[in-house]
């Protein structure tokens, strides 16, 4: 799996995970939600993604979205 798999893979986990968390327990986990829209919305402009500069150095094959 290439970083851009997994960027979105792990985005998608926590927005389910925290909408999930949001009914259960707390209304503030739409905030995180928010959060991971805002940052996949940011890196899709600027490329600018954190985690995939964190798999980045661990070694994980490049896409081409993270260059």
């Amino acid at each position: 799996m290439n970083i851009d798999r997994f960027v979105m893979a792990f985005a998608g986990a926590m927005v389910l995970i925290s909408l999930f968390l949001s009914l259960v327990h707390s209304q503030y986990w739409l905030f995180f939600t928010a959060f991971v829209g805002a940052n996949l919305f940011q890196a899709a402009f600027t490329g600018f993604c954190p985690l995939a500069m964190i798999l980045k150095k661990f070694g994980a094959q490049v896409g081409q979205a993270f260059r």
